[in-house]
């Protein structure tokens, strides 16, 4: 139990530092909104600390409220997004002081870490790391450079590679039972059955993504879902988010203008743009069934495992935790691919998978109904994998991502499927 306390405050005090590298901009930065789809930087800070007092020293160890007026303006289903700047928030230096302050009564109470409590602190780190994930993304939509450098992350050699993956048909195990730090929404662990398929060996590219936009994919209904179309009429979208041509494609990436990168995973569509490439490709979005079980499941062992590689995370498997601020090259990371061949499955971007959001059968929710239960239904489709902003506490080979069809400022791309 010792090294659990030890890890747990470790990775506590890694998210956090994260926390305050993202938020070190200036006051009038921190309090103003870039877009009505994402909360003021100044808003997600102190939410955190709300959240971890809420789950930590108050449902985990029973201390009492520090400062419960402020439950309701932390709480993300009371608030949509596009209301929180008229919010009486927190400013900038006692949000700051508030979160230390929890913090600190936090690693104060971890000699009470025990089994019946411990998801409430894996909960509770995933969930900052959720949280910077998100205000990188509000980083990405601001147009000023953002107060963080370019790590020298490297991806190793690439290693040549076919195009597209076999996976045979027959069952596997889907979900999970027993990981401590799995959502609801990953359990319980079933079996399922998925016939035989052909998968991308590795995400779509910008520039097989390019081909599609100059092939005219974007002016052409025959390759759109009907709902599809009718949103990329109405916004006139004709690239990935970010995107726009002067003589070359180019892309504003934290403030700094590039060149799109051909051999990139393509990144910042949506739902709707990534089923109308598979269409036009004469393939289709893999079911979230397919994604999972070309990630986890080992046919010499006939298991699944919790990664694509094995059981533990090995970093340098894969493109998580910001080592980098885009996704790799395609056949990048040879070393993380799952036992079928295919590979980066963990990191880069997050893949749309062509499923509903909806639990798995026996489904219960904990610790609250509003994590994943509510979400459940056709308005969300759900993402697999993580991206290149995810840390790896959020990456597993279960955990399932949702949102909106439409959403585009996410490090969201894709792959391709097709049936033998």
């Amino acid at each position: 139990m010792d090294a659990l306390k030890e890890r747990i405050a470790a990775d506590l005090t890694a998210v956090r530092e994260r926390s305050h590298l993202l938020t070190a901009l200036e006051d009038d930065q921190l309090v103003s909104q870039v877009s009505p789809l994402m909360s003021p930087l100044v808003w997600d800070l102190a939410h955190v600390g709300n959240y971890e007092e809420l789950w930590l020293l108050r449902e985990a160890h029973g201390i009492a409220p520090l400062r419960p007026e402020i439950d309701t303006l932390y709480d993300a289903f009371e608030h949509p997004r596009a209301s929180r700047p008229a919010l009486p928030l927190l400013p900038p230096a006692e949000a700051r002081s508030y979160i230390r302050t929890v913090r600190n009564k936090v690693l104060d109470a971890l000699d009470g870490l025990g089994p019946h409590n411990r998801f409430l602190y894996e909960m509770v780190i995933q969930h900052e790391h959720q949280h910077d994930e998100t205000m990188l993304a509000t980083h990405q939509l601001r147009t000023l450079a953002a107060p963080f450098t370019e790590p020298a992350g490297v991806p190793g050699e690439i290693v040549p590679f076919a195009p597209e993956t076999l996976v045979p048909g027959g069952p596997f195990v889907m979900g999970t039972s027993d990981d401590p730090a799995a959502y609801d929404n990953e359990k319980p662990a079933h079996r399922v059955d998925v016939p035989g398929y052909l998968i991308d060996t590795v995400p779509v590219t910008n520039g097989a993504y390019q081909a599609f936009i100059e092939a005219g994919g974007y002016d052409d209904p025959r390759w759109w879902a009907p709902e599809g179309w009718a949103w990329r009429r109405s916004r006139e979208i004709g690239a990935p988010a970010f995107w726009f041509k002067e003589g070359v494609w180019l892309r504003r990436r934290f403030g700094t203008v590039e060149e799109v990168p051909p051999d990139e995973a393509v990144q910042h569509v949506c739902w709707y743009e990534a089923d109308a490439y598979a269409r036009w490709a004469g393939r289709r979005l893999p079911t979230e069934r397919e994604w999972e079980k070309a990630a986890r499941w080992n046919p010499e062992t006939q298991r699944s495992q919790r990664y694509p590689w094995g059981d533990t995370f090995e970093p340098g498997r894969a493109n998580l935790g910001q080592i980098r601020l885009r996704p790799s090259e395609a056949g990048s990371f040879s070393e993380g691919a799952s036992p079928s061949g295919v590979r980066q499955l963990i990191g880069d971007v997050w893949e749309w998978t062509s499923t509903d959001f909806r639990g798995y059968p026996g489904f219960r929710s904990y610790p609250y109904k509003e994590y994943s239960e509510v979400f459940f239904g056709k308005d969300y489709k759900v993402l697999r994998g993580g991206s290149w902003a995810t840390d790896a506490t959020a990456s597993r080979g279960t955990f399932r991502n949702w949102d909106y069809p439409i959403r585009r400022q996410i490090f969201a791309g894709f792959r391709t499927a097709r049936d033998l």
